[in-house]
């Protein structure tokens, strides 16, 4: 009984565990793409103030590459997105299971 009442509960630290990582994983992923943003505006404010034509145009595909850049960060930090990630069903469904053992060893014990 007592090594189903641990499976039970080291189900439930994978997942948090999982969880967390897949935070993390994006969150790191996140931080680099507003990394990469922050160096574009910088050169799409360069780009704009010099008043140069070429310049100008440049910004233009740099407009549309900061802009694919803010829809990876939209995708990466979407319910939808984490939730593709982790399986968390599955992990549920083995928890839920685990607890149901525990749980009817533990009334055959009283019975």
């Amino acid at each position: 009984m007592e090594g189903d009442t641990s499976s039970g509960l080291g189900n439930g630290t994978e997942i948090d565990s999982k969880i967390s990582q897949t935070f993390h994983n994006s969150f790191v992923q996140v931080q680099n793409i507003l990394d990469q943003n922050r160096v574009l505006i910088n050169e799409i404010n360069q780009n704009h103030e010099s008043k140069v034509p070429d310049n100008l145009s440049t910004n233009v595909g740099l407009i549309r590459e900061l802009n694919n850049t803010i829809r990876r960060v939209f995708d990466l930090v979407s319910v939808d997105s984490l939730i593709e990630e982790v399986p968390i069903v599955e992990l549920l469904n083995e928890y839920v299971q685990s607890c149901d053992i525990v749980t009817f060893n533990t009334i055959q014990l009283i019975q």
